[in-house]
């Protein structure tokens, strides 16, 4: 008789589930028994990321192709939620995009625009409209990605970091609001990690120094777990080698 997985039964949304931590969080909470909702641009990437979760023998994967950068599109998703599973127990928000790295006097306003589209109204449009559902949920559990740049921003990255440190301010806001339901929420720094957007910022990066996303999946399956985080107070960091749990709380980013 084999065990039953530590999700079983609960539903997952996971945003940025085509590549990087999004996907290794998406494929970790398959494995672990939840039924999870992918988001991602690109139908052939939710396509090859359901074939990997058969593959291991995951839970049902249910593929959504959206650009979050369209907001209006987040609000039809949490009714399809609703019509089809009633509630939401899992909210992981993993899609950000790095924009430019240039001068804050020499952004464009087209990559502003996108930047906060993704990584601030995004998480704003998701909190808005999932809440009724996370609230139905016994225990639920909304992880939000964050960058140390939201605290110590440096030269060249002002417009991402002010994009993590509004979203640091909201889920913290969003937090204390929710505080007396079943709903918690966590900031979670993953640190270096071999992703799309590390790559961007640092191309000369020797790729196999840094945290494969696979290591920080089994983090975000803790923290998606029954064990209550607390208040978002400080930033949750990723420490190799202490994966299967959540890291004490550390700082502020």
């Amino acid at each position: 008789m084999t065990d039953t997985p530590p999700l079983a039964g609960r539903v997952a949304l996971v945003t940025g589930a085509t590549r990087g931590i999004g996907r290794a969080a998406a494929l970790a909470l398959s494995a672990a028994g939840a039924h999870v909702i992918a988001v991602g641009r690109t139908q052939g990437a939710l396509e090859d990321l359901d074939d990997e979760a058969k593959a291991i023998g995951g839970a049902p994967v249910t593929l959504v192709p959206l650009d979050l950068s369209l907001a209006d599109g987040i609000d039809e998703l949490g009714l399809a939620i609703f019509q089809r599973h009633g509630r939401l127990d899992i909210l992981v928000h993993a899609a950000g995009v790095l924009a430019e790295l240039r001068p804050v006097a020499h952004m464009t306003p087209k990559a502003w625009d996108t930047l906060m589209a993704v990584n601030l109204t995004a998480a704003y449009r998701l909190i808005r409209s999932m809440e009724p559902l996370l609230r139905t949920a016994p225990a639920a559990r909304a992880i939000f990605l964050t960058d140390g740049q939201a605290a110590r921003p440096t030269a060249f990255w002002g417009p991402y970091a002010a994009s993590k440190a509004a979203l640091e301010a909201l889920v913290r806001s969003w937090a204390d609001e929710v505080d007396t339901t079943p709903i918690r929420a966590v900031l979670l720094d993953p640190g270096p990690v071999r992703t799309k957007l590390r790559s961007q910022a640092f191309p000369g990066e020797e790729p196999d120094s840094l945290t494969n996303p696979s290591e920080i999946a089994p983090m975000i399956v803790a923290l998606a777990g029954d064990a209550d985080p607390g208040p978002p107070t400080k930033v949750r960091r990723f420490s190799p080698g202490a994966s299967a749990a959540p890291a004490a709380d550390s700082g502020t980013a």
